[in-house]
């Protein structure tokens, strides 16, 4: 499973459980409460979709080739965009709960 597998989704699961936590906490609205699931899915969804490339990658050829490099940082690119989004729902959900908008 993804879970045992990739550091890196445990690290966004944290940060899902953490956002979640301060969602509960806040008291944030429905409305907010969407966005918040649609960023913590979308960057949960390009983990999952990086790491499938990753192994398939590494299936189709041990060898190293500049086509298999830039297929796994493009998908890892994806992800990248998707924690910065994450980052800027982070500060226009919670931004006015926290007095930081």
């Amino acid at each position: 499973m993804i879970v045992r597998s990739e550091r890196n989704m445990k690290i966004h699961l944290l940060a899902a459980f953490l956002a979640s936590t301060l969602g509960l906490l806040l008291d944030i609205d429905r409305m907010e409460w969407g966005l918040l699931a649609l960023t913590i899915f979308l960057v949960l969804i390009a983990e999952a979709v990086n790491t499938a490339l990753e192994r398939v990658v590494d299936l189709v050829t041990s060898e190293y080739h500049p086509l298999a490099r830039a297929a796994k940082n493009a998908a890892a690119g994806a992800v990248l965009l998707s924690a910065i989004n994450a980052l800027i729902m982070a500060f226009i959900i919670f931004g006015p709960y926290l007095g930081l908008s």
